[in-house]
């Protein structure tokens, strides 16, 4: 037998998450490796999907829980050349449900990491580092020296935007709901970092002036946070949304729609999974590991726990005021 996450009814997840039995998953057929879960980190994706709220819809009941995370490669199915076993892999080409022991999965989408990285970074590479990548390129035209403003900055993507702009040339401002969190994120490589509130246009506007205002603002929070980051960008300016840590809908003034063209655009990385070619993939990823095993990436942990203490590490995810991210380790 191995263990497992599930739940059965939506709520917040350390109510309802359940640590359930399962089938030993058996050897792989042809076209399958069987992957041992190394670990995996708690995404307030995850957190959400527990409450039935991550998504177009609701999926049906009982879902096997855990998304993104790293395993290695133990047995290798008839047909399989592109990997052998003892190799790490991302759980999520997999597909979901990997908050468990071991698995069985096919291997066509899957690919061997490189060695000598830590496998606890690794955990953290499939969602994060490449929704900040894929944000700073993808929705406005941004050289040397601009301005990007984001709040959530001490979130697992704020930390990989910080990392990516500063290698880019680009100069961030953060926003984070708590000043004492200015030294971590400075440390990171932040160039400014600003309290959230009512005051922030003027905050942004005493920073870079007028005449430099940022061009892409990247939005976590939703609600009038949005409208916020709005107020803060130039003429033409775009703010991308990915997630909605307030619970409330983006909120944006028609002023800056009508009179500035302030846009508001949405990322939601599982659509660039569905469209992105196996090639555009590979080289993302290969980009991102190479940023991870030089230091460039990193994610700090506030905590790792054993799957048997899944209730505990969920409500440990959803507290606030942490410094890290907490991981999952199924083997220990």
């Amino acid at each position: 037998m191995i263990k497992a996450v599930r739940y059965s009814q939506f709520g917040k997840a350390h109510d309802v998450a359940e640590l359930i039995d399962l089938p030993n998953p058996g050897q792989p057929k042809s076209g399958e490796v069987l992957i041992d879960v190394e670990a995996s980190p708690i995404n307030p994706a995850d957190l959400l999907q527990f409450e039935g709220k991550y998504g177009a819809a609701p999926p049906p009941l009982p879902v096997m829980a855990g998304g993104e995370g790293v395993g290695i490669v133990r047995v290798v199915g008839e047909g399989v050349t592109h990997l052998k076993a003892g190799d790490r892999v991302l759980l999520l080409f997999a597909g979901r449900g990997n908050w468990r022991s071991s698995l069985v999965a096919k291997a066509a989408r899957l690919f061997a990491l490189p060695s000598g990285v830590d496998p606890l970074q690794l955990a953290m590479l499939t969602v994060n580092p490449p929704t900040a990548m894929l944000m700073l390129q993808n929705f406005a035209t941004l050289n040397s020296g601009d301005w990007v403003i984001q709040n959530a900055a001490n979130s697992g993507v704020g930390h990989s935007v910080i990392a990516l702009a500063r290698r880019r040339g680009l100069r961030s401002i953060n926003v984070v709901r708590r000043a004492e969190l200015a030294r971590e994120l400075q440390v990171l490589g932040a160039d400014s970092v600003l309290v959230d509130g009512p005051d922030l246009p003027a905050q942004v506007r005493a920073l870079t002036g007028s005449d430099a205002l940022p061009k892409l603002a990247i939005d976590a929070v939703a609600g009038e946070a949005t409208g916020r980051l709005a107020q803060t960008l130039a003429e033409g300016g775009v703010v991308v949304n990915y997630g909605m840590l307030s619970g409330q809908p983006c909120t944006l003034p028609p002023g800056d729609v009508v009179f500035r063209d302030i846009s508001l655009r949405g990322f939601w990385l599982a659509r660039w999974f569905a469209s992105a070619s196996p090639d555009e993939m590979r080289k993302i990823y290969g980009d991102l590991t190479r940023l991870i095993a030089d230091g460039t990436i990193h994610v700090s942990v506030e905590a790792i726990y054993p799957l048997e203490r899944i209730r505990e590490a969920l409500a440990h995810a959803a507290r606030e005021g942490r410094k890290g991210k907490i991981l999952i380790t199924p083997q220990t």
